[in-house]
């Protein structure tokens, strides 16, 4: 039986990768659910469900993080509610 493996990311070492994307997702968070089933389908993890802010984060709602985004459009594409949509930059 094999196992399979567990990418684990460190910000520390991780490439800022946001500044060369044109277009950014963004989310209308009067739409979003906080259902989370954007997190798993970032290919830079680079999304959250919850905020560093503490008044925030009861309301659970997607926050992504620019500066390790590429802006490939998964996120918007797999939101049940359609709350993620692409901007042009």
């Amino acid at each position: 039986m094999e196992l399979g493996a567990v990418i684990k990311h460190n910000l520390d070492k991780a490439p800022k990768t946001g500044a060369w994307r044109y277009m950014h997702p963004e989310v209308d968070k009067e739409k979003c659910i906080g259902c989370g089933t954007c997190v798993p389908f970032c290919p830079e993890a680079s999304i959250e469900v919850g905020s560093k802010n503490k008044e925030v984060r009861s309301k659970k709602k997607a926050e992504i993080d620019y500066e390790y985004c590429k802006g490939c459009g998964v996120c918007a594409q797999v939101c049940p509610v359609k709350a993620i949509v692409m901007k042009k930059k």
